[in-house]
């Protein structure tokens, strides 16, 4: 776009600034000279002209003509450039998905045909004297590896290292590009190679988010007794979604599920946070005490989380530490422990969840007090109803006792 706008701009300062010289001797003479002429064609008098005017232009005139020039130039090179590649993209895609489906039918020849085995690893070895069809024959092997377990997954991987498919992985894995890099961690990974390992561990704390969660990946996936004992490599921030991927990670390959109370003493904020979460996702409830410790962290968003883990383990032992630190807590703290008092109703704590109908102010937490009274049963329905019928003393509490209880908040 830029180079049109140029030339725009390039003629109008032509047609407005070159100045119209009055004729002399030496352009008569031109002009009688060219009238002569006749054997000339339309591009010889057109050159001419040009180049007659191009002599007689200004300075800022001819920088123009020769930005015009060059634009035209470059426009047409560059659109040479993108039809060409543009071209070679579309066969390569063609040749790709031939080769593919080529491939696909060797290796199922040489995993489940048995009298045709020698004649495919023929066929493999050839195919593996290029690096372009090599990299076609890594993906398949992947894609079959992914849906095939045991024995012939090992009968893939023994392939990929009889064909030194190995060596190609490993160079983009050390490779200074990080799709390269990504590529080789994901191949290493599928075929459980861990010489790359040291590489892999120092792109987990690259500033490239993407490199950094396929390194992830990868060491999960290359891991014997503990898939995540690289959380305490980890230095930068983990990303929910990287957590995500993890939590799925873990699940979808039924991997040994590690005690998540082990990384409670990290110094990465994110893996703490993540360790407490996959405590409670996996009712890690052993972890009980070292979760009640945390209530002393000097990080909000560590406590909030331990508060919640609390409750949505029932942990009862972490009732009488979270009325102890209530008051000195931030709001959305209060709100995370009214809310562990919730799931875990105990009659013996009545009196705590009335002085906070008492003192706050805040409707969202005496909601909460109330629900937590409510789930006691009887105990702590009685004395709601207790409070909300008290004629000595009107409390803004009573309507939100009276709506709690008729259900029309919960």
């Amino acid at each position: 776009m830029l180079p049109w706008i140029v030339v725009s701009i390039g003629l109008f300062f032509v047609s407005a600034q070159v100045p119209v010289y009055p004729e002399t001797e030496d352009s008569t003479e031109t002009v009688y000279a060219n009238d002569n002429i006749q054997e000339d064609n339309f591009i010889s008098r057109y050159s001419e002209r040009v180049m007659v005017k191009f002599d007689k232009s200004s300075l800022f005139i001819t920088i123009l003509y020769v930005v015009i020039l060059y634009s035209i130039v470059t426009l047409i090179t560059l659109l040479i450039i993108i039809l060409l590649n543009r071209g070679r993209m579309q066969r390569e895609q063609k040749l790709k998905e031939y080769l593919k489906e080529e491939y696909q039918q060797k290796l199922m020849d040489y995993l489940f045909e048995e009298d045709k085995l020698d004649h495919a690893f023929m066929d493999l070895e050839r195919i593996a004297s290029n690096k372009f069809n090599r990299q076609i024959l890594i993906d398949q092997m992947i894609d079959l590896s992914i849906n095939l377990k045991g024995e012939i997954k090992e009968v893939i991987k023994k392939l990929y290292l009889l064909l030194g498919l190995m060596k190609d992985s490993l160079e983009k894995a050390y490779s200074r590009k990080w799709h390269e890099n990504v590529k080789g961690f994901r191949e290493l990974a599928f075929m459980g190679i861990r010489e790359a390992n040291e590489r892999i561990i120092e792109s987990l704390n690259s500033n490239n988010e993407i490199l950094r969660m396929e390194a992830q990946i990868a060491m999960v996936s290359l891991s014997d007794d503990n898939p995540y004992h690289f959380l305490y490599l980890m230095e930068k921030p983990l990303a929910i979604w990287e957590q995500i991927t993890l939590h799925e990670l873990l699940i979808q390959h039924n991997l040994k599920v590690p005690a998540f109370k082990q990384w409670f003493e990290s110094e990465n904020i994110s893996v703490l946070i993540f360790a407490l979460e996959m405590v409670s996702w996996f009712k890690q409830k052993g972890a009980g005490s070292a979760i009640i410790r945390l209530f002393e962290h000097e990080n909000d968003e560590v406590r909030r989380t331990a508060y919640k883990v609390c409750g949505e383990l029932r942990l009862k032992s972490s009732l009488p530490a979270m009325k102890k630190i209530y008051e000195g807590e931030s709001n959305r703290n209060k709100l995370e422990i009214l809310n562990a008092f919730a799931r875990i109703p105990e009659e013996r704590h009545l009196n705590f969840l009335k002085s906070v109908l008492d003192m706050e102010e805040d409707v969202q937490l005496q909601i909460l007090a109330t629900k937590a009274m409510e789930n006691t049963d009887e105990p702590g329905i009685s004395m709601l109803i207790k409070l909300m019928k008290s004629k000595s003393e009107y409390k803004n509490y009573q309507i939100i006792i009276r709506h709690v209880l008729d259900g029309r908040i919960y």
